[in-house]
């Protein structure tokens, strides 16, 4: 069995395709192609890929749903391939759960490094830099097994965030930016924009309320980016 990290290409478009096949095959991952949406989870249930780069524009069933109906199941990260006008569906893409999206036209290089930095975040935790479990109040981290509990209850998140939350906790109450989260959180600073942090955001919060969350929030320092404060 290969030991290459596995991606599942969702795109319709063959030369489109074949590029994204060409470009991370150089850089060490397997892949396979689907080309219509309706075949998109088959395919995810069938190769267990630890990475699906999925376009938004697809026969059968649009990218958008994929996204929500895999989100149903499972975590497994996702980057969305979008088109240059399409903004709303870049932050709804996002809103849904996807972990990063790569605008059309792109370069290929681009894309490899998102995937890179993705994967990166699914990785288990360096203690070297963060330490090991987080306790807060109400709150607990835990680096082995990527879960969150508000008192008994716990928070499902993705793997981007969990690795955003985690940050965030590691410096309670410091002011974090938007920049430096990207190059922290996301492993990267020049591709992505502030409102990929802040849908992100926007959906830890949500995750947290739902779990009761009481003691501990992420509050937004306007003009400047976000700190984790503790009640």
């Amino acid at each position: 069995m290969s030991s290459q990290p596995k991606v599942l290409i969702v795109e319709d478009e063959e030369h489109v395709a074949e590029l994204i096949r060409l470009y991370l095959g150089k850089a060490g991952f397997a892949t396979e192609v689907v080309s219509d949406g309706l075949q998109a989870l088959p395919a995810i249930r069938r190769l267990r890929p630890q990475l699906v780069v999925l376009d938004l524009m697809l026969p059968g069933m649009d990218g958008l749903e994929v996204c929500r109906q895999l989100r149903k199941e499972s975590n497994l990260p996702v980057i969305i391939l979008t088109a240059r006008d399409e903004e709303v569906d870049r932050v709804v893409g996002l809103e849904l759960g996807a972990d990063d999206y790569v605008v059309k036209p792109f370069s290929p290089r681009e894309l490899v490094a998102r995937v890179k930095a993705v994967l990166r975040r699914t990785e288990p935790a360096d203690r070297t830099q963060e330490g090991g479990h987080i306790e807060l109040p109400g709150l607990r981290i835990d680096e082995d097994t990527h879960q969150v509990w508000i008192g008994e209850r716990e928070a499902h998140l993705t793997p981007m965030e969990f690795k955003l939350l985690r940050y965030l906790a590691a410096h309670p109450r410091r002011v974090c930016s938007r920049e430096e989260l990207l190059e922290r959180v996301w492993g990267y600073d020049t591709y992505s924009d502030a409102r990929t942090v802040d849908v992100h955001v926007k959906r830890v919060r949500a995750k947290l309320d739902e779990a009761g969350s009481a003691g501990a929030r992420i509050a937004t320092v306007w003009g400047v980016g976000y700190k984790f404060e503790l009640a």
